[in-house]
């Protein structure tokens, strides 16, 4: 049977989310509000029957990744392809100054290009689905990875909000995907 629900979570907060700072291929891992953040996303997920739990190697969402695992009772696996966005040698600035500097982070010498986090995105998505049978699949990932996939499935979402420990809920209905919720936030 193949996968026809797809919750795309985002991980929990970090020091530098709190900062407003951008993460990219760095490594904090969450806060203690990105904890309690990953505990409700977890209770919120864990009953959505799904199958498996992938998430994206960075720590902050290995640990959110974990904490659904855990309270659904299934595997938690990690694979690369989930990635956040490489901001170069701007991760780890704020991203109002980099902002201010080059008046867009897509402007930024240095940043990975948004055409290529979409085509990365897509890819990644459609990869993932095709090698898991079953499901619901729970994808946990970044801002910037799930906003270039939300946008992609429906264009009307383009630069969807994603707040830290959020979820998406996507279906697959006569063969396409749609977004069915979108920046799900527990209470």
């Amino acid at each position: 049977m193949s996968v026809s629900t797809v919750y795309l979570a985002r991980h929990g907060r970090t020091a530098f989310n709190a900062e407003d700072r951008m993460r990219g291929l760095s490594d904090p891992p969450l806060d203690e509000v990105g904890r309690a953040e990953a505990q409700k996303l977890a209770a919120a997920l864990a009953d959505t029957g799904g199958a498996i739990v992938v998430s994206s190697p960075l720590q902050r969402a290995v640990a959110t990744a974990q904490s659904i695992a855990d309270a659904a009772g299934v595997p938690a696996t990690v694979d690369i392809r989930l990635n956040d966005r490489d901001y170069g040698p701007h991760t780890g600035e704020r991203r109002a100054d980099v902002i201010a500097r080059y008046g867009s982070i897509d402007n930024a010498p240095g940043v990975e290009p948004l055409e290529a986090v979409r085509h990365r995105a897509l890819a990644a998505f459609t990869a993932l689905v095709d090698e898991h049978d079953g499901g619901p699949l729970i994808l946990v990932s970044h801002d910037a990875f799930n906003r270039a996939l939300l946008g992609q499935l429906d264009t009307t979402l383009t630069d969807a909000p994603q707040r830290t420990a959020c979820w998406n809920k996507l279906s697959r209905v006569d063969g396409v995907w749609r977004v069915e919720a979108y920046d799900q936030k527990p209470d």
